[in-house]
C-alpha cells in the first residue's frame, strides 16, 4: 500500500530525511518512532506530497506521489500534529467544508459526514463550534475530517499528544478500529503509544533508518538470551543453589520476599528452559506461584539501537509557504 523508497530531504547543507526505505501493507498499523527532532514529521510530510523529496520516491497503492499528486492525495487521510480545524465553524459545517475540498460528491456528502462522525464519536457535538470543544474533541475532529473520503493511507502526526489519559485510551481505540479498513501510519516520540496500537515500528534517528520490526522480533534481535521472572513459597537459599545448578540457567537472581513468596530473575539460554524450571521447582515440593517471560520494553529497544548514535538535530522547518492550516488535498 505505502512504499518509502530511498527518500532523502535537504534543506541546504541539512539533511532532515537521509535514503530512507520502509512498507506498509494494506490494513496495517505502522509506528513511527524517534526521538524529538528525528525527521518523523519531515517524513510525514513527504508521504501525503506536503513536501517534495530531494531524492527518492514515495508510492501510494502503486502511485509515485511526486508525477501523480491529486490521485494519490484521494487515497490519503492526513492528521497533522496541531488539527487542521477552523474554531469558528460548527464540527457539520467543518467536515462538510472539507467533504467540498475532498470532491465528495453533493449526493454522498451527508452520509460521509454522518459515517465519520459515528467513526469518531462526534454525533453529541455535530452542532457546536469547534472551539468551544475539549482538545480531545478537537483531535477527533482532525481525525473525522482525515477519514471522510475513505483513503485507503492515514497518516496520523502525533494523534495523541496533548490528550488527558482518558482521551489517549478512546484514541488508540478508534486507530485500531481503523486498522483493517485504512493502512495506518502513527508518527510518534511515546513509546507506550507504539507498543499499545502497532503491528510494526520504523524507528529512525538523526533522519535515517535504524530499524524496521515488530516489537517482538525486535526483542529477539537484541537479546541473545531468555529472561523470565519466577515466583516460588519456599526456601530462599535452597530455591537459589537449585535454580543455578539447572543447566541452562546462566543466572539466578533473588529479588525480594513478599509473604513468604520469593521472587527470582533467570536468565537462560533459551525458552524450552522454563518447562525445566518448572518441573524441579513442583518435584522439590515447593509452590509454584508464578512463571513468566519478561520481554524488552519498547523503550528498552530504542535506547538500545539509538543509544550510539549522536543527538538528533532540530527538524528544518518548512518552506513558509506550506502552511499547515488547512486540509491536505
Amino acid at each position: 500500500m505505502l512504499e518509502v523508497c530511498n527518500v532523502s530531504k535537504d534543506y541546504g547543507p541539512f539533511h532532515a530525511v537521509r535514503d530512507l526505505s520502509f512498507t506498509a501493507a494494506a490494513g496495517e498499523i505502522v509506528g513511527f518512532l524517534g526521538p524529538n527532532g528525528a525527521g518523523k514529521t519531515t517524513t510525514m510530510r513527504l508521504i501525503t506530497g506536503y513536501l517534495p523529496p530531494t531524492r527518492g520516491e514515495v508510492k501510494v497503492d502503486g502511485l509515485v506521489v511526486r508525477t501523480n499528486a491529486l490521485e494519490a492525495k484521494r487515497r490519503i487521510g492526513y492528521l497533522p500534529e496541531v488539527p487542521p480545524v477552523y474554531p469558528e465553524l460548527t464540527v457539520n459545517e467543518y467536515l462538510n467544508f472539507c467533504a467540498r475540498l475532498r470532491r465528495v460528491p453533493s449526493r454522498q456528502r451527508q452520509d460521509a459526514v454522518a459515517r465519520a462522525c459515528q467513526r469518531t464519536a462526534l454525533n453529541d457535538v455535530r452542532h457546536r463550534v469547534i472551539g468551544h470543544l475539549s482538545k480531545g474533541f478537537r483531535q477527533r475532529v482532525g481525525i473525522a475530517q482525515a477519514i471522510l473520503h475513505e483513503p485507503q493511507l492515514l497518516v496520523l502526526d502525533e494523534p495523541t499528544a496533548g490528550l488527558d489519559p482518558r482521551q489517549i485510551l478512546e484514541t488508540r481505540q478508534l486507530i485500531r478500529e481503523l486498522a483493517g479498513q485504512h493502512t495506518v501510519i502513527i508518527s510518534t516520540h511515546i513509546l507506550s503509544e507504539a507498543a499499545a496500537t502497532c503491528e510494526r515500528v520504523v524507528i529512525i534517528n538523526r533522519g535515517a533508518l535504524v530499524a524496521v520490526d515488530s516489537p517482538e522480533n525486535l526483542t529477539h534481535r537484541l537479546k541473545s538470551t531468555d529472561t523470565i521472572e519466577l515466583q516460588v513459597r519456599g526456601p530462599q537459599p535452597a530455591i537459589t543453589a537449585l535454580l543455578g545448578a539447572i543447566e541452562g540457567v546462566l543466572k539466578a537472581e533473588f529479588s525480594h520476599l513478599r509473604q513468604e513468596v520469593g521472587t527470582w530473575q533467570l536468565e537462560v539460554a533459551n525458552a524450552g528452559v522454563r518447562e525445566e524450571v518448572a518441573r524441579r521447582i513442583v518435584g522439590s515440593g515447593w509452590g509454584l506461584l508464578e512463571l513468566r517471560p519478561i520481554d524488552l520494553s519498547l523503550e528498552e529497544i530504542f535506547l538500545s539501537l539509538t543509544a550510539n548514535q549522536p543527538e538528533g538535530q532540530v527538524e528544518a522547518p518548512p518552506p513558509a509557504a506550506d502552511a499547515e492550516k488547512g486540509v491536505q488535498l
